[in-house]
Formats: C-alpha cells, sequence, structure tokens
C-alpha cells in the first residue's frame, strides 16, 4: 500500500476506480456501503482501495448526505454546577463509550445563563450538528422547543413531565426512592426527612413522590415538616440540613435527593453534634464517587448513569439514520433503566 496516488498526493476515486476497471459512481457505491453491487466489483474496489491507499472524504461525504457527522452534548446548567456534579461526567463518559467506534464527533456545550443559550440557538439553527443531546433539562426550558422547531433529532435524559414528547432515556426516580425509604423503615427510622430536587426537575419531583408512597405504605403519616427544597448542590443540600433540624430536632433519618446534597446534609449534621448512623441515618442518590468517599461511606440508590449516556446516544444515533420521517424529535418513547440500592455504613 503506497497510500500516494499519480501525481505522489493522495489517492482519488477516480484512481480507485481506474484500477478496479469500473466508474467513479460505482466505485463511490460501494466505498459507501451499498448493496446495489455485484460481489466481484465490491472486491476489485476494495483490493483498489487497499493497495492505493485510499481514504474516503469525510467531509464530502457528509456534506453530500446533508450530514455534518457530528452531535452536540447540551447540559444547560452552570459551569460550577457541571465540575462539581459526578453525574455529568459519568454522562459523558457514557455517551463517548457509544460514539468511540463511529465517525461521529462530540460537541459538548454548556447553557447555563441566558446569553449561552442565546449562542446556542445561533449555533443550532446553523445546522451544524445532525442531533442533540439535552441532559438535566428543567420545566419551562425554551431549549427543547427550538430544537422540535428547527427540525434537529434531540434525545432527552430526564423527562421534563409525565407527558414528555420528546424521545428520553431515564432511571426509575419513583421506585428508587421508595426503595431507599423502605431500608430506613427497615432499620428501625421513624422519623424520616428527606432533601428534595428542585421542584421544575421531573426526576426530582418522582423522587419525593417515591419519598412519600413508601412512608404510606409503612403507615407513617405524611409531615410536610420533614421535607425540605434542595437544588442538587453542597450547599443546597446543607441549608435544606439546616432547615430540617430546626424544624424537628429528633429527625432520626434523611433521604437527600443526591449524593451531593447529601455530603452537604453530612456536614450539617456533624455541626450540629449528631453521629451518622448512631443517631442519624443517611441515604443519597445516584451512588457517585462522593458516595463511596464520604466518612462513613453513603448508602445511596445506584443510577446506571453511564449507561444512561450509551442509551441516549444509540438512541440519538438511530434517530438521525431513520431520516428526518422520524428523526425530527416527534414522538416520546422513553427508555426506563432500573435503580439499584447500594447499603452502607451511613445507615
Amino acid at each position: 500500500m503506497n497510500g500516494h496516488g499519480r501525481g505522489g498526493g493522495r489517492p482519488t476515486l477516480e484512481e480507485v476506480a481506474a484500477r478496479a476497471g469500473v466508474g467513479r459512481g460505482t466505485a463511490s457505491r460501494v466505498i459507501n456501503g451499498s448493496s446495489k453491487v455485484s460481489e466481484h466489483t465490491r472486491v476489485a474496489v476494495e483490493a483498489a482501495v487497499a493497495e492505493l491507499g485510499y481514504v474516503p472524504n469525510r467531509a464530502a461525504r457528509a456534506l453530500a448526505a446533508n450530514r455534518t457527522d457530528a452531535i452536540a452534548l447540551v447540559i444547560p446548567e452552570p459551569e460550577a454546577r457541571f465540575f462539581a456534579e459526578p453525574y455529568f461526567s459519568e454522562v459523558v463518559r457514557g455517551v463517548g463509550a457509544a460514539l468511540a467506534e463511529t465517525d461521529v464527533q462530540l460537541v459538548l456545550t454548556l447553557a447555563g445563563s441566558d446569553r449561552e443559550r442565546r449562542r446556542l440557538a445561533q449555533y443550532l439553527s446553523g445546522h451544524r450538528v445532525d442531533g442533540v443531546l439535552l441532559v438535566s433539562v428543567h420545566a419551562g426550558d425554551p431549549l427543547p422547543e427550538l430544537l422540535a422547531e428547527l427540525g434537529i433529532p434531540t434525545v432527552i435524559s430526564g423527562r421534563r413531565s409525565a407527558a414528555e414528547t420528546l424521545p428520553s432515556v431515564d432511571s426509575d426516580n419513583l421506585a428508587g426512592a421508595a426503595d431507599a425509604v423502605r431500608h430506613l423503615v427497615e432499620r428501625g427510622r421513624t422519623a424520616i426527612a428527606t432533601i428534595t430536587g428542585p421542584p421544575d426537575v421531573y426526576g426530582a419531583q418522582c423522587r419525593l413522590v417515591g419519598y412519600r408512597q413508601a412512608l404510606a405504605a409503612a403507615g407513617h403519616p405524611a409531615d410536610e415538616l420533614l421535607v425540605a427544597v434542595g437544588d442538587f448542590t453542597e450547599d443546597g443540600g446543607r441549608r435544606a440540613m439546616r432547615e430540617l433540624l430546626e424544624r424537628r430536632p429528633a429527625l432520626d433519618a434523611v433521604f437527600a435527593a443526591s449524593d451531593v446534597m447529601a455530603a452537604g446534609a453530612r456536614r450539617e449534621l456533624r455541626a450540629a453534634g449528631r453521629r451518622i448512623p448512631q443517631d442519624v441515618a443517611l441515604v443519597g442518590f445516584d451512588d457517585s464517587v462522593v458516595a463511596r468517599h464520604m466518612d462513613p461511606p453513603l448508602t445511596s440508590v445506584r443510577q446506571p448513569i453511564e449507561e444512561m449516556g450509551r442509551t441516549m446516544a444509540r438512541v440519538l444515533l438511530e434517530r438521525i439514520a431513520a431520516g428526518p420521517e422520524r428523526g425530527d424529535g416527534a414522538g416520546g418513547a422513553a427508555v426506563v433503566l432500573p435503580n439499584r440500592l447500594v447499603v452502607r455504613e451511613s445507615s
């Protein structure tokens, strides 16, 4: 394989066709994987490609197919939260793993401010990507509607509501929260509080519902004094824990809707002189690296976050390959993956 054309430069498609004794169009069909060629022709063209060291011009192929061979992973959150929350890095790892054996490039975009969203909207309106993966979308976010208007195939991580119209990949938030609360009940805890995620995040709403349903099933009356709203940050978890201790000093268990908030709650409990788990049992959600490195190690609901990222990418690639009739963002097919409670010393 010499890797050079007749003029000493990069081999061309015309030279491949000449070497194989076929027309340029036939050589192109073989290289692009068409089944409308004979086996003899396919073998001849592939041999010519190997002999000449021909490398297809991906940019030209993408242009001809009206494709960019790129997808965007859009996270509408501030940069500080992106780097503080292990959830996002695991999603990126999963998406990257799914794309590793493809020719598709990944464009990571944070859009946590109005200015960043306007810039993103301008970028996407130029159809510079074939599809979009949306992660951590809040209710009322205009991005999904913008993508629908632009006709860009989109898959969302975590539904915005039970009536989500976009294809989505999520974990079973309600069941995971219920498992966490049942575990605390089984450990003999009776004053079980929760720190929720933001009310405009559907996954956080589902975790709150799971908390309430599990308490009701165990015969525990609902007590709004034991519910505090957090924001999926460590500081938010600490503030919420402080509120809960002021309302109900004798609480003996806390289910935090994320490991990061559980870390904040732990700091506040320690500051208040409460031992974990002797005085207050603590359970988180995500089973991120935060859970495993806390002292004591945190009991947590394990989300298959990396698998969620891989699944999102696969679903999006399938929609892009299906063409405009299926890949325009219509249809709210949902993939819901199971969670698992991982019990450690904190409970």
